[in-house]
């Protein structure tokens, strides 16, 4: 049996013989990330999956594709160091066991900031994430690992936050990826309605960025989103507007939201998107989200741009470890080039 290994030496899967990579958690330096004002270490934690062959064909290269991670999710959920809906290493392992899959290198950075998750946006607040992702992380995997350092042989994927990430970074980003794939995406079209008024008093409440942690996940959100998509560096501690005042809309805020939405500013990245050599995306029959990926499917169809759209009898989080067995690094073996 072969085991996979963390950096650290400890064994985290066994698998049969010449089915597993190898795992290695690196730090990453941001400078697009230097300065954020809610303090988040632009040093990043970033998982590495290396395919089985990595370490006995010494001159080889790969095709990478580089994962987002979701919402209050981190790489150590993910990676199967916790307990999860989801491991990455083991799904992997799992494709090039029953051949659904060629070899890659996987790549995470893990995301999980002050207020529980990047949006993968770019802003005084979060930092420049979008950066980070597609230039910074991109050229120094490319500098350290044997990858096939061409737009054409990098994919990228995400779920729910990182769905979000996919098609927000992928949409501008034809330099970088030739495929992406979104798997529950999140925030994908503008608010349609006006903020709970109960919901935007009980966040203009909060005077910390402390006190975000005692909240619930909707809240949460809530000021992830505003850190993201309406940074305010003069409204310290918590550096963001929120959408509401004394519970009622904010216009100018809900317009920069707005702005931040794929689905509000995707006519003027259409070109763009035609760029890319392949385009994917899911989510479950019983996800909450599924509007917003019917609609992208919507919108990508009345254009003309071709695209995957598929649904699955599941809910936001119980199909995603099968979906990437099955059908993400799949998609990625055959549409990357090797």
């Amino acid at each position: 049996m072969l085991a996979l290994m963390l950096a650290t030496g400890s064994p985290a899967l066994a698998q049969p013989a010449g089915t597993a990579g190898t795992v290695e958690k690196i730090t990453v330096h941001g400078r697009a990330l230097e300065g954020n004002l809610e303090g988040d270490s632009p040093d990043r934690d970033v998982m590495v999956y290396l395919p089985p062959s990595y370490k006995t064909s010494a001159t080889r290269r790969y095709p990478v594709v580089y994962l987002l991670h979701g919402f209050t999710d981190d790489t150590d959920h993910w990676w199967g160091v916790l307990p999860h809906f989801v491991s990455v290493p083991k799904a992997m392992n799992a494709a090039l066991a029953q051949g659904a899959s060629k070899e890659l290198i996987l790549v995470m950075p893990n995301a999980f900031t002050r207020y529980f998750g990047s949006m993968y946006s770019s802003g005084a607040a979060t930092g420049n994430w979008e950066a980070f992702v597609a230039d910074e992380l991109v050229a120094y995997i490319d500098a350290h690992y044997r990858t096939l350092a061409d737009p054409k042989s990098r994919g990228l994927a995400g779920h729910s936050m990182g769905g979000y990430g996919t098609v927000r970074i992928g949409m501008k980003r034809a330099d970088v990826f030739s495929a992406i794939y979104a798997m529950s995406s999140c925030c994908l079209s503008p608010p349609m309605r006006a903020p709970d008024p109960e919901h935007g008093r009980r966040a203009e409440q909060v005077r910390t960025p402390d006190e975000v942690a005692s909240l619930d996940f909707l809240m949460k959100a809530t000021f992830a989103s505003a850190a993201a998509w309406s940074p305010n560096p003069k409204n310290g501690p918590l550096f963001l507007d929120l959408p509401t005042r004394d519970g009622q809309p904010r216009p100018e805020v809900i317009a920069r939201w707005t702005a931040n939405a794929p689905l509000a500013s995707i006519d003027q990245y259409i070109w763009s998107l035609r760029r890319l050599h392949a385009i994917a995306f899911d989510v479950g029959t019983k996800d909450g989200l599924a509007p917003g990926s019917k609609a992208l499917h919507d919108v990508l169809d009345a254009y003309g741009v071709p695209h995957t759209f598929e649904t699955y009898e599941g809910d936001h989080v119980n199909g995603v470890q099968n979906r990437l067995e099955t059908k993400v690094f799949a998609f990625f073996s055959d549409r990357l080039a090797f």
